[in-house]
Parts: C-alpha cells; structure tokens; sequence
C-alpha cells in the first residue's frame, strides 16, 4: 500500500462531500455552456446545482420515493447529473442506464432493477411510452429531462424543480436532514454486454468515496481546471473520475458536442483535462503527427525533442516553449488527459510526453467504483496503469513463470457485490475480501503494474504458449491504414489454433498511403504489413491468416470489443 501524495479533505459520503465543496466553491462555476455569441459562455456555480439537487431531493421524497430505486437515461447533460445526486444523495438507490442500449434492453434492466421512477431526455420519449403502454414495470413515475412542464404522459423536472423550491422555502427538511448509510447499497450499475449476462453491481457511498479520496490524493484537480465531459455519465469511469471529481475539486464541467468535434470543444472551452479512452488520444496524437508532416516539419519537432529530452535529464524543461505551436493547435490550456477503459499503448503516451502534454493511464472496473491503479503526478512508468492506489492492496494469483497471472484487488472501493446474483458475488469475491478482476497482469519490483490481457480471452496453445489477444492487436493498430483489430484462435484439425486476425481497414489511407484499392488487393496489402510484424516475435506468436473489412468491430458503448460477438460473425 503507497503513501498519498497530496494530503485531501476526507467525507463520509457524496453529502457530506456536497455540503463541504459547496462551502468552499460554492461562487466558482460548476457547469458552462455556450451562448448565441461567440466566446461567451453561461455559467452555473457550485452553489446553484446544489440548490438544484436539494430541490429535487425534496420534492422526490414529497412524492414518496424516499428509500426506492430510480433510473436516469440520456445524454450528457447538466440535468443528468442533478437527478443522480438528488437521488444518491438523500432520496434512495440510483441506476444509471447506458444511453446507447435498444429498446428491449432498457425494459429489460428497469425490469431487472425494479426502478419505482425514471428521469430521461426527449430522445427517449418513444421507449417511455411504450413502456408505460405495457404497464408490466414498478414505473408510477415517468420524468423527462427536457419538457419543460407536466403532461398527463410524464411529469417535467423542470417543475418538479419549482415543486422541491417552495416546498424548501416553507420549511421542508426532509431531504436536507436524510441520514446516509455510507454501506449499503445506493447506486446499482450494470456492467456492460447484452442482458443475459450482464451483472447488477452494487456500490455504497463508501465505495465511491473511498475512490474520490484517492483519486484525488495522487492526480491534483484544481478549481480552475475546466473538465470535457465525453464518455458516457452513466459508465462509472466517467461517472466518479469526470463528474464526481470535479465537482468534489471545485472545477467547472463542459459537454461534448460529439467526438467528431472533441478538437473544436478542447480550444472553444478552454478545456484543461479530460478523460477518454485510449483510441481517442492516440487519433488525437496521430492527427497532430500527420499535419505537421505534411507541413514538412517533423524533422525539425524530432530534432527538439532530442533536445528537450537532453534538458529534462539535467532538470530543464522546455517542452511547453519548444512545442509552443503544437500546444495552440491542440488546446493551449490542455494540461492532463487520463486514459482508461482500455490499454494505452506506449508509443503514444511516450509522444504525448515528449511535446510537454501530461497523459496518464489508469486502470479499473466497474467492481472496484471504479479506479484501482494510475500512473499520476509522482510515479510513471511507460506500459503500465501506474501503482495501485493507496487505500488498496493488490496481488497476482498463480503467477506463471514470467510473472504473469490474475489481478487481485482488495481494499474499501471493492463492490457490496451483485443484485439477486449470489453465486456470482462468490466466484468474483473471495470470503476474505480479494477481488478477481479477471485481468492478467504483472507486478514489477517497484510496484508499478502491467496489464496483459483479460483471462478469459487468452488463447493457449497445446504447447503451453499463452497468445495474449491485445498485445497482438496493439502492434497490428500501428499499421498505417488500420483503423482497428480483433485477434483470435481459429481450432484446427490437429487441435491447436492458428491465429488469425480480423483488421478494420480506412479505404481512403489504403488508397493514399499504398495506392490500393479493392478488398482483395487491400488485403494483400494488409498481410504483408502483418508478416513484417511476425518477423518481431517468435513463431509461436505468427499471425498466420487475416480477414479485412471496412465495418467497424462490434463494441460496448465505452469502445470495448465485444469478442464473443464478434467472433460469431467470423467462425
């Protein structure tokens, strides 16, 4: 267990953590959106979406929802936020639904969950009323987000704003004064994948709390940071380390226009960090690569990186001088990025540090609320997720004979454990606390951990040989023209697998890059990029066949490959 680097205030819960920030940063601003002018921004501060959440705490228990289960599904917005905390922080359980899931999916998990009321956006009005058509849920109230007043269809939490206000100002306390149980369960979130098989886990305050504490002891937010909000709120990723965080920090939060206009919105906003997965910074890097190359000065960027990184050695940095004009084009406030949900590879986090950008990469699940490791203001190390955080302890089990074996993680931000799903809760739970995080991993002398690849996808070969899936996929990503990859074992006759590997292909790079077109000829093409890569590693590791396509790989909504579908489209 490590040291914190910074010394942080400690709450007992997302209430006590409410009231104390407001204190504190309650005139600074919370949220910011754009105006009709251009350069100006409407502000909401810390104070008024507090307010906002009393209100609404207020009128929710008024309406005999004190102690019940409600959802929230939409888009990125600020009314998403203010119904989750008036929920968690005072009313009863809340469950964020993922935006992105069909209609029968979405019935499926309010039925699961036995929601008693449901906040949305205006996208989803058609699902809402379908349901309700249906009458087979605990639903008695359907809340929309973004009408402004109540129909006989839905109440509008816009009045119900107004509602919990007035009920405030004759003297309502019920809400204000609601005691928290920092160990039951308060949120329920559901882990991604069809829901069959998808899981309910269940989290306290003093999970998500524990995880707040120590986020914040060693990655620094400070009030004047200014937050891009991209993933989806209700992943917890972005839930704890992109909403909650800067709320807790003081900061002010912004909303993406959509990923195609990340670029515009990091300089629009002035935004200082943000968090995304790493497909999204290394486009980022790669774009920024590409146009100084074709402005013909790489070279010269090369030649000051030797530079700097010369100076660094001696205790001079440079970077933010030398690389000046690469800063302006991708954001001049632009400070810290933070990936996760996946393995950021080397290469780019190495050329994001080189330009002076500071980039960490963390590492956690949903089971673990959700952070466990992250390189962060005093310790980084390239290829790993950093060290494990400092209420945490972490293990191998069965390590084989390079070291490798299962992540276990132990320690207060581990889950209460799955909804109705005992035998579940027991295989990912040992009795004495230690997680199975189901991830192969590493732990070097220095405490610094390397994630290999998920237990389940590893393909053993009858020689022993274990082919991790992802670290193939990285090396075959870096070819120019590749957008994505998938990997997998194709069983032969003689009971081994041959592996073999599905790439997702950009026509237009194909045709500019080799002057290729046509599936066949890309694939040829393609293949032989893939040979020049075996040439790297041993035979055992040879990918002996491909197949190439120019449709996206089949993903969860936080752009997690779901293998066991995409392999029913191949085999």
């Amino acid at each position: 267990m490590r040291e914190p680097i910074y010394k942080v205030e400690e709450y007992s819960d997302l209430k006590d953590m409410l009231q104390k920030t407001g204190e504190k940063y309650g005139d600074r601003p919370a949220y910011f959106f754009r105006t009709e002018t251009p350069g100006k921004f409407r502000e909401i501060t810390h104070k008024e979406f507090r307010e906002q959440i009393n209100q609404l705490g207020t009128k929710l228990i008024d309406m005999g929802l004190k102690d019940k289960r409600i959802a929230v599904i939409g888009e990125n917005c600020y009314e998403w936020g203010v119904c989750y905390l008036a929920v968690v922080t005072g009313t009863g359980v809340v469950v964020p639904l993922d935006k992105a899931l069909p209609s029968n999916e979405i019935e499926s998990l309010i039925l699961r969950s036995e929601v008693d009321a449901i906040f949305y956006t205006s996208k989803y009005n058609d699902i809402m009323q379908e349901i309700k058509s249906k009458g087979n849920t605990n639903i008695k109230y359907f809340i929309s987000m973004t009408e402004k007043e109540n129909t006989d269809d839905y109440y509008s939490l816009n009045n119900l704003l107004e509602e919990g206000k007035a009920l405030l100002e004759n003297g309502n306390r019920e809400f204000l004064d609601a005691e928290i149980d920092r160990e039951k369960m308060s949120i329920m979130l559901f882990t991604s994948g069809t829901t069959a098989v998808s899981k309910a886990v269940m989290l306290s305050h003093k999970n998500i709390i524990s995880n707040l504490y120590d986020i914040a002891s060693v990655i620094k937010l400070v009030p004047e940071d200014r937050m891009l909000s991209f993933l989806p709120l209700h992943h917890t990723f972005e839930s704890t380390v992109g909403f909650l965080y800067p709320i807790s920090a003081g900061c002010s939060i912004a909303f993406c226009d959509g990923i195609r206009h990340i670029g515009d919105n990091i300089k629009e906003f002035g935004i200082s960090a943000m968090i995304s997965v790493p497909a999204l910074f290394e486009g980022m890097y790669r774009k920024v690569q590409k146009t100084i190359q074709k402005q013909g000065k790489w070279e010269k960027v090369e030649k000051g990186i030797k530079i700097s990184n010369f100076l660094r050695k001696i205790g001079i940095d440079k970077r933010q001088k030398l690389f000046k004009e690469i800063h302006e084009a991708v954001g001049s406030n632009l400070r810290l990025m933070v990936a996760g949900g996946a393995a950021l590879d080397p290469e780019y986090e190495k050329g994001f540090l080189d330009l002076g950008f500071t980039i960490y990469q963390g590492y956690g699940l949903t089971e673990t609320s959700p952070v466990v490791a992250a390189e962060d203001d005093k310790y980084q190390r390239l290829g790993s997720i950093g060290k494990a955080f400092p209420s945490l302890d972490v293990k191998i089990d069965e390590p084989n004979e390079e070291g490798i074996g299962e992540l276990l993680v132990k320690g207060p931000t581990v889950m209460l454990g799955y909804y109705q799903n005992e035998e579940a809760t027991k295989e990912t739970i040992e009795p004495d606390g230690w997680l199975h995080t189901g991830d192969l991993a590493k732990i070097d002398k220095d405490g610094y951990i390397y994630i290999t690849g998920r237990k389940k996808f590893v393909i053993v070969l009858k020689n022993g040989k274990n082919i991790y899936p992802e670290e193939l996929e990285t090396l075959i990503n870096k070819i120019e023209g590749v957008k994505e990859s998938f990997v997998y074992g194709k069983l032969e006759d003689d009971g081994d697998y041959k592996i073999c590997a599905k790439l997702v292909y950009d026509e237009a790079i194909m045709k500019e890059e080799y002057g290729v077109e046509g599936e066949e000829k890309i694939r040829e093409t393609l293949f032989s990029e893939v040979k020049k890569i075996n040439k790297q590693m041993p035979p055992y590791k040879y990918i002996r066949d491909i197949i190439v396509t120019d449709k996206d790989l089949i993903k969860t909504t936080t752009q997690k490959i779901k293998r066991h579908e995409e392999i029913k489209t191949i085999l």
